[in-house]
């Protein structure tokens, strides 16, 4: 079996342990006497460990090994949590990335052995005592295994022999036992047991098998090699391993591999070759368990819980039959079943659905057109409307992902800029779970990376500024992210200085963006958005954080090629909100059809309120703009036929009909000559045709195979 394969798990599991040990170390330093959050990050460092040893990562698997043992001492009590230690620590784990990075485009992990690294952590380890050397030495002895004591390990390899699972030979593997006992080689009987939810049973049994080359090698299996290799097995294998050393470390490398629930046996007392089978033992119940200690389980536990895999399909034919299934159903609840699927998979899936939706609305199009009265082609019709909607929601809805995948790395960026520009600042990040399409989540994280910094190194004051103005010497950075309607809003907050509009009215006078009189006559709003010019920037000095004029641009230009939109509100010496605005869904959406002179528009269902009939002689001037007062609200008329450049169907006298939308808090009214109604819709993207023309977000194919452009409703407002 070649490794390679099972190197996307290993990246997938590493980085998901990478992030729960940031997190946990972020949650140390706040609180260094929580025993949970020592004992998680011991396991999760452990965990890494074995996962990099199986692979064959040594680097990798030294340097976590080392920050396992200085967890393993902060456990015991015998050294404490500092500030340098938590440095260090996030210094080892920005190594652990650059080694998982490396892995990814190489599939090699380089040859940086990060010495410095491990000499800190071993300085950690020295502030002990003198027996640090010895302690050490002691775990260095042990390989890989659980927190178990070397004693009580040796005394399970003298006891062991009474529970040796029976494994039965073949010829080739009986002559494989015979040149061993020759070679004067200790024999080990072995029973693995996988984790009943373990979904690649073949992977984590080759990763045995890789563990077990560490100390010998294995002469003969039940089932077969070539049975263990295609998962025909339930959850259980036996292995007679051939072997210089010792049962116990065998049986310890064994068990730090992901979900390997359990493994026991003991010495191969020999074989005839008429019955091929080891002296019969009877299997205890008690003997699993009792191989077990504590810490052991909680660690499989968490293996099991942060588990993620691909192709869960493969799986299914094992669970067929046996008691294993029985068991699990009564004993545990099921868990979930995820299946890692590449994004251009489901690109394509959306694309194939995007094109039934167009042909469901051909042929629509088609039976209204011919004016068919029969009853029966109406409801396979709307049936077909009903199956391809349910389709369309299906497909996003396994695009959905929270964005909690890209927010998690943000209290660690803070607590490192915070250290940097040495301002005490705190992160509170809200609605985590909140889902938005994956093409969606993988680009915002730069964008809100962009605001968090901006808001620690312009907004957030020094503590001294702060003392003056009467605030906590802490300042607070908030990120919220909620659904409000078929959009998504991801706001980042601060309670800083807010933006100096004056000053910014000034710089954009130096940098010759605005004349004088410009400056003077722009409101507040207008100079705000200079900020998103690119190479506009209002710091003094240019530092590694920021001040180069890089960022607000980024965060507008990408927020706007996902179809979103930023909005800013800031008041001086109170702080700033920049709102991001993103619609869930980039590919088809609920649309209302509406003509303007003879062309034919969409717009997004969404960001509409209401649609009023308006008669001429409600519509007042002010400021040179045509407003409505509809039920105690003014609101601005926008004519589409002007907008577009069309000449109106209706004439000056006649009623108007106007479509009531909404962005944030503002509301506009679009007058339009007709309604044509609801519709589902494809986007297409125009590309570079039109893109100067920012109140057109896409086109899409009508039923009829005429082309309707899409309306930008917030662009217009």
């Amino acid at each position: 079996m070649d490794v390679s394969q099972y190197l996307d798990i290993f990246l997938d599991e590493s980085r998901e342990h990478l992030q729960n040990l940031n997190t946990n170390v972020l949650a140390l330093e706040q609180d260094s006497e929580n025993m949970d959050t020592i004992n998680e990050i011991f396991r999760t460092a452990h965990t890494l460990k074995g996962m990099a040893g199986t692979m064959g990562y040594k680097r990798m698997q030294n340097l976590t090994h080392d920050m396992e043992n200085v967890f393993s001492e902060v456990r015991d009590g015998n050294i404490k949590v500092t500030s340098s230690m938590v440095d260090t620590l996030f210094q080892c784990l920005d190594a652990l990335e650059e080694y998982v990075t490396t892995i990814q485009e190489t599939s090699d992990e380089g040859d940086n052995d990060n010495q410095p690294i491990i000499n800190a952590l071993n300085a950690c380890l020295d502030a002990k005592g003198g027996e640090a050397p010895k302690e050490e030495s002691a775990k260095k002895s042990k390989k890989g295994g659980k927190k178990a004591k070397e004693a009580a390990a040796e005394e399970k390899t003298e006891t062991a022999s009474a529970e040796v699972p029976s494994i039965e030979l073949n010829e080739d593997e009986q002559k494989a036992v015979e040149d061993a006992m020759l070679a004067n080689k200790k024999l080990y009987s072995v029973l693995v047991k996988v984790q009943e939810n373990c979904l690649l049973k073949a992977a984590r049994a080759f990763l045995v098998f890789k563990a077990i080359e560490e100390f010998g090698e294995v002469v003969a299996a039940n089932p077969s090699t070539q049975d263990i290799e295609d998962e025909n097995f339930e959850f259980e294998f036996k292995v007679l391993i051939s072997s210089d050393g010792e049962l116990a470390p065998i049986i310890a490398a064994i068990k730090s591999v992901s979900e390997i629930a359990d493994a026991y046996g003991g010495v191969f007392e020999g074989s005839s070759s008429d019955s091929g089978k080891a002296e019969e033992a009877s299997e205890p119940e008690t003997a699993a368990p009792a191989e077990k200690e504590p810490e052991a389980k909680k660690e499989e536990a968490h293996e099991a819980k942060t588990t993620e895999v691909a192709k869960a399909e493969s799986a299914a034919p094992a669970k067929s039959g046996g008691s294993a299934p029985a068991k699990k159903a009564a004993g545990k609840p099921a868990v979930n079943r995820t299946v890692r699927v590449d994004i251009e998979k489901l690109d394509s899936l959306m694309n194939l659905v995007s094109e039934l939706i167009i042909a469901k609305n051909s042929l629509v199009s088609s039976a209204t057109s011919l004016g068919s009265n029969n009853s029966q082609l109406n409801d396979h019709i709307e049936y077909l409307e009903s199956v391809t909607t349910n389709l369309h929601e299906s497909v996003m809805k396994v695009r959905m992902v929270p964005i909690e995948s890209v927010v998690t790395k943000f209290p660690r960026m803070i607590r490192d800029l915070s250290k940097k520009l040495n301002k005490p600042i705190e992160l509170y990040m809200t609605g985590e779970e909140t889902e938005l399409d994956r093409t969606v989540v993988d680009e915002i994280g730069d964008p809100l990376m962009h605001l968090l910094r901006n808001s620690a190194d312009h907004g957030i004051e020094s503590p001294e500024e702060r003392a003056n103005r009467g605030k906590p010497e802490v300042g607070s950075i908030y990120l919220d992210a909620y659904q409000d309607g078929n959009n998504v809003v991801i706001e980042v907050k601060d309670d800083g200085n807010g933006i100096d509009v004056d000053a910014v009215r000034k710089k954009a006078v130096e940098r010759g963006v605005m004349t004088e009189d410009q400056a003077a006559a722009a409101d507040d709003n207008e100079i705000i958005n200079l900020l998103f010019m690119p190479s506009f920037s209002t710091a003094k000095q240019v530092t590694d954080v920021s001040g180069r004029g890089v960022g607000l641009d980024v965060v507008k230009s990408k927020i706007e090629s996902l179809s979103g939109e930023v909005d800013v509100k800031t008041k001086l010496g109170e702080g700033s909100t920049f709102s991001i605005r993103l619609p869930l869904t980039l590919a088809i959406i609920q649309a209302l059809m509406v003509v303007v002179g003879n062309e034919k528009y969409a717009m997004a269902l969404g960001g509409i309120q209401t649609i009023e009939d308006i008669n001429p002689a409600d519509i007042k001037t002010v400021q040179g703009r045509e407003v409505i007062n509809l039920r105690g609200n003014v609101i601005p008329l926008i004519r589409l036929d002007q907008v577009v450049g069309v000449e109106s169907t209706r004439s000056a006298d006649e009623n108007m009909v106007v479509v009531i939308a909404r962005k944030g808090d503002k509301l506009a009214g679009f007058v339009v000559d007709e309604l044509i109604g609801q519709q589902e819709i494809v986007i297409k993207s125009m590309g570079k045709y039109i893109n100067k023309c920012k109140f057109i977000s896409g086109a899409t194919i009508l039923g009829d195979g005429e082309i309707a452009l899409i309306i930008d409703a917030n662009a217009l407002i």
